[in-house]
């Protein structure tokens, strides 16, 4: 048996509500899943959230609430906002999890039993905001730090860690023969850069329980609780099965690991993903040839009033709230636009109005109104029978081939991450079928019946081209995708067609279609934007 696609994100943590970053990568992974299984291959999608920790401790305190409960809470939100986006994920990781929990000492245990883990009293300046230890390079000119790290105390305490130092070589060695453990190049070259300038300091993974409560005790020392990175981190295996007992309901270590993407964001990447993640798991004693791919995307940034762009932060109130643009536009033209307008790795600008352009113009004018105009012609023309082709001219021949050339397209692009190009294939099609039809005007060749080979020919082709279009989007636009099927009335067998026996010929002659509806219904922007 040929082992899942496993795509995983990092998990949210569970102490602000999510924002379109969270959206973006979750829709990312939601649309690789889709494509894998589209393409014929078994997939797995793993998301989550991490509940542990001391701002979520803080910040129950704050309220007079249980940190459990309040995790719980704003899980919750996460979990509203991806099913009203459509993101159907096969595992949900959550940190409080008792498997996790065990899975999670397990490892610890192991690592101490190795000789990994040692104590040691430390005294310095603890920033309470980003609950750590800082250095002078945190420090500005000045000597003081910078304002981003909040509260900054100072603090002497003992605490556990853990021997990264010792495999920072051989991450060093891995990464520089391992071109793919990094996705895309360049970001793979910030690792090696960041090891070329690497201290080799030994990292930190506990914090005492007369601090920090809310967390994993840490099995052979209780006094003390594992901080963030054996316990975030360790979510993408405990969910898949690492080290755990039978009958828990989780996939087979073996059968699932490793992660063909783990998809993170450019800020996690160096170091909690690049270094901590890939040196934990080494020292686990996980070999090379099972070390995850990591697909680092870049950020959502906001064009300001003045044009520039920025980062988006609560602080500036500029956060974009994904579940206001569902509620206006719907899942499928958020998720369509996210996926169009950035390339994977790299930055983009989220505009608004360039939103509620890809609606109208993409979504609406040109899928939309092809799967219209064709239907209704079907309807019309052929009491909504798709006729046998007849014979064909250059220009039927070439909307004929253009399936093959886009499926070409679209195949390499998603293999390589890189939705925006698979789309853009597409609505390349789109567009051809469109002109095809003004071109080859089906309206005036029905009024001649000596016509009537070539008017078959070019709703044939429009109809085909159609079916071909509806499951090649269906990763990205899912609910639309299947609303086009219903349109199209495609048969359970016909829906099922993989990217592997994709071509032309899906509609046979004398496949009823059914009434066209409108797949994107026009908005009234101003009215959306009118006062209450």
């Amino acid at each position: 048996m040929n082992k899942p696609f496993y795509v995983t994100t990092a998990i949210d943590y569970t102490n602000g509500s999510p924002h379109i970053g969270h959206a973006y990568e979750k829709i990312l992974a939601d649309t690789i899943t889709r494509y894998q299984r589209l393409s014929g291959r078994e997939a797995y999608f793993l998301t989550g959230v991490d509940q542990h920790g001391q701002k979520v401790q803080q910040s129950a305190e704050k309220q007079g609430r249980d940190p459990a409960e309040y995790a719980d809470t704003i899980a919750g939100e996460f979990i509203a906002l991806w099913d009203k986006l459509n993101v159907r994920y096969d595992g949900w990781a959550a940190t409080t999890d008792p498997r996790h929990k065990a899975c999670v000492q397990k490892a610890l245990q192991h690592l101490h039993d190795a000789g990994q883990l040692y104590k040691k009293a430390h005294r310095g300046f603890y920033s309470v905001r980003q609950e750590q230890f800082l250095t002078d390079k945190e420090r500005q000119p000045d000597g003081n730090f910078g304002p981003e790290w909040g509260e900054v105390v100072e603090l002497e305490e003992e605490n556990w860690y853990f021997k990264l130092s010792e495999h920072v070589a051989w991450l060093r060695s891995f990464a520089a023969s391992h071109e793919s453990c990094v996705i895309p190049a360049f970001r793979r070259q910030e690792l090696l850069n960041a090891l070329d300038k690497a201290e080799g300091a030994d990292l930190c993974i506990s914090r005492p329980r007369t601090r920090l409560q809310w967390g994993i005790p840490l099995p052979f020392d209780p006094e003390f609780v594992n901080y963030v990175w054996f316990d975030a981190l360790m979510n993408y295996i405990s969910f898949a099965g690492y080290l755990a007992d039978e009958n828990t309901n989780l996939p087979r270590f073996e059968d699932l690991w490793p992660a063909d993407a783990q998809i993170i964001g450019k800020d996690i990447l160096v170091p909690p993903h690049g270094v901590y993640w890939l040196i934990m798991l080494h020292a686990l004693g996980i070999p090379d040839d099972k070390m995850p791919v990591l697909l680092v995307h870049g950020w959502w940034n906001i064009r300001s009033s003045s044009g520039q762009s920025e980062k988006m932060s609560k602080s500036l109130g500029n956060v974009i709230d994904p579940a206001a643009l569902t509620a206006t536009f719907g899942p499928d033209a958020v998720r369509y636009y996210l996926m169009r307008d950035i390339a994977t790795g790299q930055d983009a600008d989220f505009i608004p109005d360039r939103l509620a352009s890809r609606y109208q113009t993409d979504l609406g004018n040109d899928l939309g109104n092809l799967a219209n105009r064709t239907l209704n012609m079907i309807g019309r023309y052929r009491s909504a029978s798709v006729p046998e082709a007849g014979p064909e001219n250059e220009d039927d021949t070439a909307l004929r081939q253009t399936a093959a050339t886009t499926l070409e397209a679209y195949r390499s692009a998603m293999d390589n991450f890189l939705p925006h190009l698979a789309l853009e294939a597409v609505w390349k099609w789109v567009a051809q079928c469109n002109q095809y039809a003004e071109r080859r005007a089906p309206w005036t060749l029905a009024k001649d019946p000596a016509k009537g080979a070539e008017l078959d020919t070019v709703l044939h082709h429009l109809a085909e081209s159609l079916a071909h279009i509806a499951l090649l989007v269906s990763p990205v636009i899912p609910g639309s995708a299947s609303g086009l099927m219903d349109q199209l009335q495609l048969t359970p067998a016909q829906r099922a067609t993989t990217l592997t026996n994709l071509q032309w010929g899906i509609l046979p002659p004398g496949h009823t279609t059914g009434k066209p509806s409108p797949l994107f219904p026009r908005i009234d922007l101003d009215a959306q934007q009118q006062p209450e």
